[in-house]
């Protein structure tokens, strides 16, 4: 699906948050290396597609309703079996049809388990008077924990991009920590630029999230991202409000 179709979707289906799966390929045709997923709609789809990528895998839920996944109940990591997928799928779908019983649920994403690294996250928001404000910090639990982050107001410079990682409390970690295997911190900054960019070229976006993504010494992967489009992107009926990635 490219830009225009998923902007369409979004439009037709009312909804400004889009999917883990759109927001990971408007990530990826910018440049930015995302986990691949691919969607499920039953269980035997999900376990052929775990044989396909190889185990160990990671279930979430795919549903436009559901935002919060992991607190949904909507996540099942290091599965390493058929068996182990069948019962996760089953308790992902029984668990968020209890919950959200309204939600609109269009199956369950399959993703190969990334290997362990250094979890950081990139957001954007909005800021009323100062427009898009890239966020860095540490990922995953971190970032809701500790809070450790750093924000720069968008266009990011490379130097606004090395002095936002090397700020955070967090920076030893990224060194390599007590023997743990470094973040390649140029590659980090060349990320927070690609996502400068992608904001910069696309103001149809009004959030971004990124999380976590793995660090590691010869790259980075996103596992998880959340786009939320601008509410007049949805209601406006003019389609020529298009994104336009500058990749």
């Amino acid at each position: 699906m490219d830009k225009k179709e998923i902007l369409e979707k979004a439009r037709r289906q009312q909804r400004t948050f889009l999917t883990e799966s759109e927001s990971k390929e408007l990530l990826r045709e910018a440049g930015i290396s995302v986990a691949e997923v691919k969607l499920a709609t039953s269980k035997k789809e999900a376990i052929a597609l775990s044989r396909e990528f190889g185990f160990p895998i990671v279930l979430k839920i795919a549903s436009p309703d559901v935002i919060h996944k992991s607190d949904a109940g909507g996540v099942k990591i290091d599965l390493r079996n058929a068996t182990q997928v069948g019962k996760a799928h089953k308790d992902i779908l029984t668990t968020v049809k209890q919950k959200y019983p309204q939600a609109v649920i269009d199956g369950i994403s399959v993703q190969k388990m990334a290997r362990p690294g250094v979890e950081v996250i990139i957001g954007m928001s909005k800021d009323p008077q100062f427009g898009p404000v890239i966020m860095f910090g540490l990922g995953g639990i971190f970032v809701e924990i500790l809070k450790d982050v750093s924000f720069r107001i968008v266009p990011l410079t490379r130097r606004d991009a090395r002095e936002m990682i090397k700020e955070i409390k967090g920076y030893p970690i990224l060194e390599g920590y007590r023997g743990q295997e470094p973040a390649n911190v140029p590659i980090l900054e060349e990320m927070l630029l690609k996502v400068s960019n992608f904001v910069e070229q696309n103001p149809e976006i009004k959030e971004l999230d990124i999380n976590p993504i793995f660090a590691y010494r010869d790259g980075t992967l996103a596992v998880d991202a959340r786009v939320v489009l601008e509410e007049e992107v949805i209601t406006n009926q003019n389609n020529s409000s298009l994104f336009s990635i500058a990749v």
